[in-house]
């Protein structure tokens, strides 16, 4: 069934309406060619409920639905996982934000390193931004999520930590110097996560992060894990570690 997103302010439960205003007017209207008497799952954007709609009408104020049944959405991880994510080259940021969103990420935050090929700034940062959100609202949709992960602006490595260390009470980086005396120090960092315990991931660029960057990593308390004795790809590494965190989070 369609998945749309809807502001709290667009929910009118004692008069059992909603409406859908924004760029998903055109989308229900004109691609998915949907009509009045069609019925559509709307989600309250960050507020963890569904809303089982049938349209009633297309006016002024957007998409008129009326509100069929309500049911609480049990999609969230348990905790909010933050992805610092070094810049990739072409279009690998989109396959990043796509899969994590999938998997459960509550923010990305794509990083400038030192290794980073691409440089954004300005208004070529803000569009490229802008086309990433959609990417993550596209994907939440799919998944049946009930939070659009943001995705930030570019940050510089100092930026990121400061807010590493704001948001989340454990922070780590997959590096491929870390402890290899087996996988049994990481297994154990990632089996002591707790639900309600928010999480921060950082990922190097292509050619991964500089020793003065780990070194950056290290002073500010992130925890350095390995990924296995193989070297995975900038995409392939955020999507592992969030693989794990949702096993281990999810398990009980």
């Amino acid at each position: 069934m369609t998945r749309v997103f809807v502001l709290p302010g667009d929910v009118y439960e004692s008069e059992h309406i909603l409406y859908i205003r924004g760029e998903d007017i055109n989308h229900i209207k004109n691609v998915l060619r949907m009509k009045p008497g069609d019925e559509l799952v709307a989600c309250e954007c960050g507020g963890g409920r569904d809303y089982n709609c049938q349209i009633e009408a297309f006016d002024e104020s957007g998409v008129r639905c009326r509100i069929r049944f309500i049911k609480d959405s049990d999609s969230e991880l348990p905790s909010k996982v933050y992805l610092f994510q070094g810049l990739p080259k072409a279009d690998k940021m989109e396959l990043i934000i796509q899969k994590c969103t999938e998997l459960g990420v509550y923010e990305i935050i794509p990083v400038k390193c030192a290794r980073s090929v691409v440089r954004l700034s300005g208004d070529k940062a803000g569009k490229k931004t802008e086309r990433w959100n959609m990417i993550a609202k596209g994907a939440a949709e799919q998944s049946k999520r009930s939070v659009i992960p943001e995705v930030h602006l570019p940050v510089d490595m100092g930026a990121a930590l400061k807010y590493a260390r704001e948001v989340a009470q454990v922070c780590l980086v997959p590096y491929e110097l870390a402890d290899m005396a087996s996988m049994d120090k990481t297994r154990e960092i990632i089996r002591e996560l707790k639900p309600g315990e928010d999480i921060a991931v950082f990922i190097g660029p292509e050619g991964g992060f500089e020793e003065t960057e780990i070194e950056m990593c290290l002073e500010n308390g992130v925890t350095p894990v390995t990924l296995g004795r193989r070297i995975l790809r900038t995409e392939t590494a955020g999507m592992t570690v969030m693989s794990w965190i949702m096993l281990f989070l999810e398990q009980g």
